[in-house]
């Protein structure tokens, strides 16, 4: 988000379209949500079409004229678009690219031929978390469980010691670590720097996902000692491939863009001079756009050319890509829109003076709030984005490293504790072959252990930010 922007957002909480009272606000923002979670639950629809029913009902429970809550909700979902939308299809584009080039399978295979019994879950961990910097949270489980299944098959593990690793490291990329879309829309929302939030984020996903991965996968292969199911092992993508692309050069494909934002990031520490020619340029090309391009460009020859892709074959594969993600940038949009009714109506300063008053620290009080959502929606991404709307008043003041924490402090929230509500506990009950009550012991118990780790590294870095 630039900084008019935000000046524009803080400009629009400043002046609410509604005078009603912080009272008339709560309970405003309490129904608007209960409305969204009563149709996802209740009712099944589409999260898109109950963000923006649940907009229009904030505004009507607040006070706000029916004109200004649809202008309100309208320029939130295209500023949010305009803002991350592109990013979200480049990152598509990437994962796309990784997956069907044998690219993806090209990591697992050279991790695990080097890989001890021993070493195992650590391995899977490795794997998880590199895949799943490109990848959405859904395709990366589709792309690693028959990996898991032949690993824990062939190995005669125990599925949750393979399983539970694996898991940890796509969960905690998809809430902390941009370009997964709830980080996007929380660093928009709050005017945190990428490179910042990027590089706080491998510091506490490293920690966390070492503790939620490999070591709790120990104590939860004696709770649900199972084996993988047969009947689930499907076919691998690159099966079909005659060659594929080798593992240094997919690495470092998939590295590339994180790299860029990094460095851009450091040199904006130590450098700090937007005079400087060095900055400059790494102001451009660490820029999550112009980082994403580039790793998307180097992509189309460093995998799909190097898998023998022909011309038409990398543009049906790139246009296959942008099919999926439909949903997704919608749900985003309307989270955006959501967001936008939030600050327009008041809230932030609703929430502001209640901050004040409780004297909750701002980065657990986000976190509380994501909790909230993410129990009653079961989704990560709607609870980041929803509670980026509400706490977004409080990065105001905030240095660049206190904003960034405050994101992670939105994204460990956003996994707490995933249970029937959410479409992510459905896919591993079924994928593994668990009952419900493995799948809570399991599942459930390592989303409520990288929410709490998280969380816990976050205030510790804040201690010294």
């Amino acid at each position: 988000m630039t900084s008019l922007s935000v000046e524009m957002l803080a400009a629009d909480a400043a002046e609410p379209i509604t005078s009603a009272g912080n009272a008339q606000l709560g309970i405003a923002v309490l129904a608007g949500i209960a409305v969204i979670v009563l149709l996802i639950t209740k009712f099944k629809l589409h999260a898109f079409l109950a963000l923006t029913i649940g907009s229009l009902a904030l505004g009507a429970f607040a006070g706000a004229p029916l004109a200004d809550t649809i202008k309100a909700f309208s320029t939130g979902l295209g500023n949010t678009v305009a803002g991350v939308g592109v990013l979200i299809a480049l990152g598509a584009i990437l994962g796309k690219l990784l997956a069907d080039s044998g690219g993806a399978d090209q990591i697992v295979d050279t991790i695990l031929a080097k890989a001890s019994r021993r070493s195992m879950p650590w391995a899977m961990v490795l794997i998880a978390s590199v895949i799943g910097l490109p990848l959405f949270f859904e395709v990366g489980i589709v792309l690693l469980i028959p990996v898991v299944l032949m690993v824990a098959k062939r190995g005669d593990y125990s599925l949750m010691r393979i399983g539970i690793p694996a898991l940890a490291g796509l969960s905690v990329m998809h809430g902390l670590i941009p370009p997964h879309p709830g980080p996007l829309v929380a660093i928009d929302a709050v005017g945190a720097n990428l490179g910042v939030t990027l590089a706080l984020g491998l510091v506490v996903a490293i920690p966390t996902v070492i503790i939620a991965g490999p070591v709790f996968s120990r104590y939860a292969a004696r709770w649900v000692d199972i084996q993988a199911p047969e009947h689930m092992i499907p076919t691998r993508p690159s099966e079909d491939l005659e060659k594929r692309p080798g593992f240094g050069v997919t690495v470092a494909t998939v590295m590339l863009p994180v790299v860029l934002m990094l460095v851009k990031a450091l040199v904006d520490i130590v450098v700090d001079d937007p005079e400087n020619a060095v900055q400059k340029v790494t102001d451009v090309i660490g820029s999550p756009l112009i980082a994403l391009l580039a790793a998307v460009i180097v992509a189309l020859f460093t995998l799909g050319r190097a898998a023998g892709f022909t011309k038409e074959r990398l543009s049906s594969t790139v246009e296959k890509s942008l099919a999926p993600i439909a949903g997704v940038l919608l749900i985003v949009g309307a989270g955006g829109g959501f967001k936008q009714t939030l600050i327009d109506i008041g809230v932030g300063q609703m929430i502001l003076d209640f901050s004040e008053n409780w004297s909750i620290p701002a980065l657990l009080l986000a976190w509380l709030i994501a909790v909230a959502i993410r129990l009653a929606t079961g989704s990560a991404t709607v609870a980041t984005i929803s509670a980026a709307g509400l706490v977004a008043p409080l990065a105001a003041g905030m240095s660049t490293g206190e904003t960034a924490l405050l994101v992670l402090a939105i994204g460990a929230g956003s996994l707490f504790f995933s249970h029937v509500n959410d479409a992510g506990f459905w896919l591993v009950k079924e994928y593994f072959g668990m009952t419900v009550g493995q799948t809570i012991k399991t599942w459930s118990v390592m989303e409520t252990i990288i929410s709490v780790v998280s969380l816990v590294f976050v205030l510790l870095l804040s201690l010294v930010m």
